[in-house]
């Protein structure tokens, strides 16, 4: 190993060094302010952290980060509309190539699913995926906000808010509903309403899955013992895979049944 090597790797072990010196001081200085039965509870129910909204009530962490996450998703949109749309080229760049990429795949994605009537569905499954991902990969940002209790907590991802999972279900069912109704009328009404049980099954999905990742997360910062390095690999892993996999289920789920009540019906 020449000078220049020894030199990097001494300097990254310095830094390495430093960070867990400074976590250690920082865990002995931190209080635990709930058991961990209380912390678990309170990352299902949202009973003790809630967080004051202009002083008028209490709402849910999960709220404010939904706000959050959609005043983001909105004004990246209208800077992208505004700034970026009027000046694309016939030869596109990386960043123009990047998003023509995206828009093919939930519109190819749409069109598969239900060729004979897609327009409403791949903008609508464009937006939910990138609600659920980028909501999924929010709870990474480590944004804080101070408790009705004045303790610090972490906003978690939307979806982690049973309320925003079944507002989000309900919404995937209300789009396949009105497909329905638009492209068959009564009879596709009545074909979606078959499928009943699927705002409960889609919220209690994306609910199930990201709540695991905040639980098992939560209980390996709450340990000190375990609470170096892993946290960051599991915290990253989990949010990383909740985000593809959930965004896929979601759009998957909403294309295939709206194709199913979009299909035209054979006439008797």
């Amino acid at each position: 190993m020449n000078k220049k090597n020894r030199a990097v790797v001494i300097v990254w072990i310095l830094v390495i060094v430093a960070v867990l010196v400074g976590i250690i001081l920082t865990n002995k200085q931190q209080e635990k302010h709930e058991t961990v039965k209380e912390m678990m509870r309170d990352a299902v129910l949202h009973e003790a952290n809630h967080i004051s909204f202009l002083g008028i009530k209490d709402i849910n962490p999960g709220l404010v980060s939904a706000f959050v996450v959609t005043a983001g998703l909105l004004i990246v949109a209208v800077l992208i509309r505004i700034f970026f749309i009027p000046r694309l080229k016939r030869i596109p760049g990386k960043f123009q190539l990047f998003l023509e990429e995206l828009v093919s795949f939930f519109h190819k994605f749409a069109k598969t699913n239900s060729p004979h009537s897609n327009r409403l569905l791949g903008a609508y499954i464009f937006g939910a995926g990138m609600y659920i991902f980028w909501g999924t990969i929010f709870e990474l940002t480590g944004f804080q906000a101070i408790s009705t209790k004045g303790h610090a907590i972490t906003l978690p991802a939307p979806l982690s808010d049973i309320n925003g999972a079944i507002a989000l279900g309900s919404l995937s069912y209300l789009v396949i509903l009105s497909g329905g109704l638009l492209k068959n009328g009564i009879k596709g009404l009545g074909s979606a309403l078959k499928d009943f049980s699927m705002p409960v099954s889609m919220s209690f999905r994306l609910f199930g899955a990201l709540l695991s990742g905040v639980l098992v997360t939560e209980l390996v910062y709450y340990y000190i013992g375990l609470s170096f390095i892993l946290p960051i690999l599991v915290g990253v892993l989990f949010t990383l895979l909740h985000a593809v996999i959930q965004t896929y289920v979601l759009i998957t789920l909403t294309a295939s049944t709206y194709g199913e009540v979009t299909e035209p019906r054979e006439k008797k």
